[in-house]
């Protein structure tokens, strides 16, 4: 008995197979043998060769049979579900072709991104490419308790997306009733709330109904539109729509509390005055309070009286100026985030600023444990980010804050808004400036040139830098080297003045601000003045003489006065000394171009031409896009590392700046 044999076609048949399979010439150890050193992709190999009908004999080295089972969906999926409080708590399992694993398991394969499940000894459990994409969002966000699973219900739509097809098993009977909230939140329309006074813009309207329909059912939302579109209005409709469900506290900066009292009583007359809490001995405030009532109280008293806040059952906890909670290391951020509250709103133009660190941070806040503790954030999305410009990472975070988080911009929403243009005007420092300028920045760059040269030893040096280019006396009172910047400002604002314009001007150092008041005050120009140090019945009365016509020019220090002013009466905007983080500074410019100016508005930055100021403004472009970046992806987000300080100081143009560092 003989056996004829085709070698070449053997030859070619191995060769169609091997290309089937994805076995290139780089993995070739032979005419016939190859080596895979990727178990994924090992797996996906035999379970192609599974699919070829018993053509294909399949033999393991160590002479065991082991199973590679056909793609898994969503109905070979089950789950238990049950619910504590704000938390789900989740076991299950996900099966097939014999094989069984853990719903943990699962989870932290597809968080690895692997598709293959192993089942001890007996083989591995194949995941769909349609599980894995829906079950991506939800493997981001349980945290491991034991056997069991929680996960914050803020994350009950990537859940609820299975229900229908994996079998879903209500433990406690709550979940139901999360699903059908859920569900019914969807398609509620609700209208505008017919006790609020104020018309909605067809966006703000959106906005309102798309927090009410969070309302029904999550812990929290970030409406994060631009600047000057209206959330404080938005805000007020829902807690007008929500104050039969019990008391609202407000948490907004100092500077805007007044701004929140007169604007409840004007656009919520049936909530009742709204009280202001003032802290220690004021138990007033927190007396009594019941459906309708509203509370206000800064950032900085919640950060000493937490406890008594605390202690009342807030309805709803609406936080204004959210980015002030960005660092989670201070007292006032684990103090708001530690308030109770039914529903959670953060408003900021600005969720992130500098890092992705602060989305985790303002999430505690919004949706706690949505993010997971800190540690594992860091882990699985800072890290990932920011040193290795993981695309994957960008895509998993981005899935779970977006339902939690609405953001809209001028240019998409109020079209009837009058056009901005920015201006840069470079100024030349005077010869005398220059050679003391270039003095500094050489000592500091040979300072830091030296491995003694830390990070606060270099952004101190950066600081004196900035100062000597705005002015030479805000690092040498007794200098007498002229101004090049302050002289060109004078040269601009008589200009506008003769043209009837009106001008805001911003700096972040009141020093430079005081020069200007008094070179500007030299010339006749009339003024109003703000400041960290402007009380805040003063700050209201500055702001209402502005807007009646009181005032060419209103000097606004760039912290106080960035956020919470409604300053229309301006159509130019002067920023006198750039600001590390443009965020910062387009929310000062917004003081202006805002709903309710009918004039074009002109932004000016006045930039000292060879000197750090440049290097900053190349900055602001990667900064003034890292929200949008965050969410669509971005390797952008990390701080100066000290050898980029220095570099900052050589003049070179570097990536992100810290900027509570930099103040």
């Amino acid at each position: 008995m003989f056996v004829r044999r085709d070698l070449a076609a053997e030859a070619a048949a191995r060769d169609a197979l091997a290309g089937d399979l994805g076995l290139d010439a780089g993995s070739a150890l032979g005419a016939s043998r190859y080596l895979v050193d990727d178990l994924e992709r090992g797996l996906a190999i035999v379970a192609r060769l599974a699919e070829h009908d018993g053509a294909v004999d399949v033999e393991w080295a160590d002479g065991r049979e082991r199973v590679v089972t056909a793609p898994v969906g969503a109905r070979d999926l089950t789950v238990t579900v049950g619910a504590m409080g704000t938390w789900l708590a989740l076991r299950g399992e996900v099966g097939g072709h014999g094989l069984a694993a853990p719903l943990g398991a699962l989870l932290e394969a597809l968080r690895e991104g692997r598709r293959f499940v192993p089942v001890g000894d007996d083989g591995w459990i194949r995941v769909s490419e349609t599980l894995a994409r829906r079950l991506a969002p939800l493997a981001e966000a349980v945290i491991p308790r034991g056997d069991e699973l929680r996960v914050s219900t803020a994350a009950a739509p990537f859940l609820g997306e299975l229900a229908g097809e994996a079998t879903l098993v209500d433990a406690n009977g709550a979940w139901a009733g999360l699903l059908e909230r859920l569900e019914a939140a969807g398609t509620r329309e609700e209208p505008a709330p017919a006790a609020l006074e104020a018309t909605l813009r067809p966006y703000q309207l959106a906005g309102f109904r798309w927090l009410a329909r969070l309302a029904a059912w999550a812990p929290g939302a970030c409406l994060a539109d631009d600047m000057g579109l209206g959330k404080t209005v938005q805000a007020t409709a829902l807690l007008v729509h929500r104050a039969g469900d019990g008391p609202a506290l407000v948490v907004a900066p100092t500077s805007v509390v007044f701004n929140w009292l007169r604007e409840l009583a004007r656009f919520a007359p049936t909530l009742g005055p709204a009280r202001r809490f003032r802290g220690q001995g004021d138990e007033a405030a927190l007396a009594g309070l019941g459906p309708g009532d509203v509370v206000v109280a800064s950032h900085g008293l919640v950060a000493r009286h937490g406890e008594a806040l605390g202690a009342v059952p807030w309805a709803t906890l609406v936080v204004d100026e959210a980015q002030a909670v960005k660092n989670p290391d201070t007292r006032r951020a684990a103090a708001i985030a530690a308030l109770p509250a039914a529903f959670r709103v953060a408003l900021t133009g600005t969720p992130v600023e500098n890092r992705v660190g602060e989305l985790w941070s303002l999430f505690r806040v919004v949706a706690p444990g949505l993010l997971g503790t800190r540690a594992r954030f860091r882990e699985r999305f800072v890290a990932p980010i920011e040193r290795d410009g993981d695309d994957g990472a960008r895509e998993r975070l981005a899935a779970l804050v977006r339902p939690f988080i609405l953001r809209r911009d001028k240019a998409a929403v109020a079209p009837e808004l009058p056009p901005r243009t920015d201006v840069r005007v470079d100024v030349a420092l005077s010869r005398a400036e220059r050679e003391l300028y270039e003095k500094v920045r050489a000592a500091a760059e040979a300072a830091a040139a030296s491995d003694d040269g830390g990070r606060f030893e270099l952004l101190a040096a950066l600081q004196r830098l900035r100062l000597l280019a705005c002015h030479p006396r805000l690092v040498d009172p007794r200098a007498t080297a002229p101004g090049a910047k302050l002289a060109r400002l004078r040269e601009i604002v008589a200009e506008l003045r003769e043209e009837g314009h009106r001008a805001l001007i911003f700096s972040q150092f009141v020093r430079h601000l005081e020069l200007v008041r008094e070179a500007l005050e030299a010339d006749g120009v009339a003024l109003r003045w703000l400041d960290g140090q402007t009380p805040p019945a003063r700050r209201e009365a500055e702001v209402d003489a502005f807007q009646r016509g009181e005032g060419d020019v209103f000097l606004i220090s760039l912290r106080a006065g960035g956020t919470g002013l409604n300053l229309t009466g301006a159509d130019y905007v002067i920023h006198v000394d750039p600001w590390w983080n443009p965020a910062v500074e387009d929310q000062a410019t917004d003081r202006a171009h805002r709903i309710g100016q009918d004039k074009p508005v002109t932004v000016m930055r006045l930039i000292a031409a060879g000197t750090v100021e440049e290097a900053i403004v190349e900055l602001h472009e990667r900064k003034r896009a890292l929200v949008d970046a965050l969410l669509a992806g971005t390797d952008d987000a990390a701080a100066l590392s000290v050898d980029e300080l220095r570099a900052l100081l050589r003049g070179a143009a570097l990536g992100d700046e810290d900027e509570e560092g930099a103040a």
